[in-house]
C-alpha cells in the first residue's frame, strides 16, 4: 500500500470537510492507496498526467485532486468545496502548481 503525501494545505483543507464528507474522502483515498480506483472520479488532464478528481457527495459537493502514478506515494494535491457546476480555474491552477512541485 502506498503512503499518502499531502502537498501544501491539502491536509488541512481536507480536515475542514464536514465529518461525513471527510470520512467518504478518506475511504476513497484508502482505495487509491491499495491500487484501486475511487467509486466516483474523473481524470484531471489539465492538472497533469495521471491526476484525478475524487467526487464526494455528502453535505454538499467536495473534491479531492490526487495523483497516484508515482511509485513512492499517492499525492493529495488539493481538497476543496465545490460550489459551482464547473471546477473553478483557481482550484485547477493550484492543483497544477502543486503537481509541478512533485514532478520535479
Amino acid at each position: 500500500m502506498k503512503p499518502l503525501r499531502f502537498i501544501g494545505s491539502s491536509r488541512d483543507d481536507l480536515g475542514d470537510f464536514p465529518s461525513e464528507a471527510r470520512r467518504d474522502a478518506g475511504f476513497e483515498l484508502y482505495a487509491v492507496q491499495c491500487g484501486r480506483m475511487p467509486s466516483d472520479f474523473k481524470p484531471m488532464l489539465t492538472v497533469g498526467p495521471g491526476a484525478y478528481e475524487i467526487r464526494v457527495h455528502a453535505q454538499g459537493e467536495w473534491r479531492v485532486i490526487y495523483v497516484a502514478k508515482f511509485d513512492d506515494a499517492v499525492y493529495v494535491l488539493h481538497a476543496f468545496h465545490k460550489k459551482t457546476p464547473k471546477t473553478r480555474k483557481a482550484d485547477i491552477d493550484l492543483a497544477a502548481r502543486r503537481y509541478q512541485q512533485i514532478a520535479r
